[in-house]
């Protein structure tokens, strides 16, 4: 996505941590949404966005919903939600 067409607030995404829970390869993940290798990375490196279609790609794919794929805010780190006092003794 061109400098001038990305939206004005960012949009965070866990598709890499996904995609490495699942033991995928960026080839992989990319022939089940339908998209090269190089977009897969361009969509954990957010330098691309994706569309409605494509996110919806990714929920279907991943079985979760597009809201625990996408966020207009970080995502805190998964061991802050399990592990809220971060004391893990």
């Amino acid at each position: 996505m061109s400098p001038a067409k990305k939206p004005t607030k960012p949009i965070f995404n866990r598709i890499r941590l996904l995609r490495t829970e699942r033991n995928l390869s960026r080839a992989q993940l990319a022939d089940a949404i339908g998209v090269n290798v190089q977009t897969v990375g361009a969509l954990e490196r957010s330098d691309h966005y994706p569309s409605l279609d494509l996110a919806m790609n990714l929920s279907e794919t991943f079985g979760l919903p597009i809201e625990a794929i996408f966020s207009r805010t970080e995502f805190t780190p998964m061991s802050t939600q399990i592990y809220p006092g971060g004391n893990t003794q």
